[in-house]
């Protein structure tokens, strides 16, 4: 085996074991809010979104993500961040939104308890 080679593989090994990173990714996502922007007024919209929001959203998304970060499973960290930057499109909301819906998903017992239309509902 060449040195290159060898090399090659520990790297591989190296990188497969890495932890996930501590720190919230960092997103282009300008990109996609002057592609946003675009479609909103291509679409014809009356109230398009402006760049300027857009990005405030994204930084706003952003900053919660970094205070939440650190306490989120690496395995929903990784789902997620996979799910944000799909199709070329970067995305701090989408990335916060998603974090936040596995979040509620695997702590049902945190949502409002529904009652509906039960017989028994006030017996309860």
């Amino acid at each position: 085996m060449t040195i290159a080679a060898l090399s090659a593989a520990l790297l591989g090994t190296q990188l497969f074991v890495m932890p996930v990173s501590d720190r919230v990714p960092e997103l282009k996502v300008e990109a996609t809010c002057k592609a946003t922007t675009a479609d909103d007024k291509a679409m014809g919209l009356a109230l398009p979104q402006s760049f300027a929001d857009c990005m405030r959203d994204e930084s706003d998304a952003q900053q919660q993500l970094s205070t939440i970060w650190g306490d989120t499973p690496g395995p929903v960290r990784n789902s997620c961040e996979g799910e944000a930057i799909a199709g070329g499109s970067q995305s701090y909301v989408d990335l916060l939104t998603c974090i936040q819906m596995a979040g509620w998903a695997k702590s049902p017992s945190t949502a409002t308890r529904l009652r509906g239309a039960s017989r028994t509902r006030n017996s309860q």
